[in-house]
């Protein structure tokens, strides 16, 4: 069920990959942020959001991987908002999402995945500021709500998984120094920290969780197997390797 961390926001869970699912209420009613993951996810995160007598007036996806893109006729037809290069790229890999999403859950409604519209420049019904970098996908946005000290990190600043490079991308240890820079100065001043998938983290956690994807990364840099308790997950282990082999690459300055 959804469990409130701050004035206006809401998190449930589901138990694939711990993902999170995120509802903030703002002026003009609910903004549903990565929804998902299977069709009883969906559902349930539904009856929780009837049960606060609020209208969902839009949704937002911090990021254009397929569990990020994921939407159910009962919220609504509303828009679906995200960066400029998010809503491109999640259009151009529509079809693609769809089948990662049949292999990967049940009951999903493929036909609501990705239809996305970029965020207007006033932010339109999305509170806040947005967080933009180009580590982990391309579009990626965080959602900074200053005023309740959140950080909707998107797939950032995990406790359960390691920093996820785009292998069809180079440069990503560099754009993970420049998103974890960012990141980290939004973050000065919040009290709670949303990651796509984990633990919420509440308090000096926030700087923990910045610590420890800052010494995976220098591991990387300097050819070292990092002492990163999240790499005892066996199913890490083929991620950590393309991260390395991107990392050795980028330090012999082939990208």
């Amino acid at each position: 069920m959804l469990k409130q961390v701050a004035d206006g926001v809401w998190v449930r869970q589901s138990e694939w990959v711990w993902s999170n699912a995120v509802v903030v209420r703002g002026e003009a009613g609910l903004i549903l942020v990565d929804p998902g993951i299977d069709g009883s996810d969906l559902n349930e995160l539904a009856d929780d959001v009837d049960k606060l007598g609020v209208p969902v007036v839009a949704g937002f996806a911090t990021h254009p991987h397929w569990d990020h893109l994921l939407w159910h006729s009962r919220y609504g037809d509303v828009p679906r908002y995200a960066t400029s290069d998010c809503v491109q790229l999640a259009s151009e890999a529509r079809e693609r999402a769809q089948a990662m999403a049949a292999e990967s859950a049940s009951d999903i409604p493929l036909e609501l995945i990705g239809l996305l519209t970029p965020l207007p420049a006033d932010g339109g019904p999305v509170p806040g500021e947005l967080v933009e970098h180009d580590a982990h996908a391309i579009g990626h946005a965080a959602v900074l709500l200053a005023d309740r000290g959140v950080l909707i990190a998107g797939d950032m600043l995990s406790d359960v998984l390691i920093p996820l490079f785009d292998p069809r991308r180079p440069g990503q240890l560099g754009a993970y120094d420049a998103a974890l820079d960012r990141l980290g100065k939004a973050a000065q001043d919040v009290n709670v920290l949303i990651p796509g998938h984990g633990a919420v983290a509440e308090g000096p956690e926030i700087a923990a969780r910045l610590a420890a994807d800052l010494a995976y990364l220098d591991a990387l840099r300097q050819g070292e197997e990092p002492a990163d308790p999240r790499l005892a997950q066996d199913w890490l282990a083929a991620p950590h390797q393309a991260n390395q082999k991107q990392a050795g690459r980028f330090s012999q300055g082939q990208v």
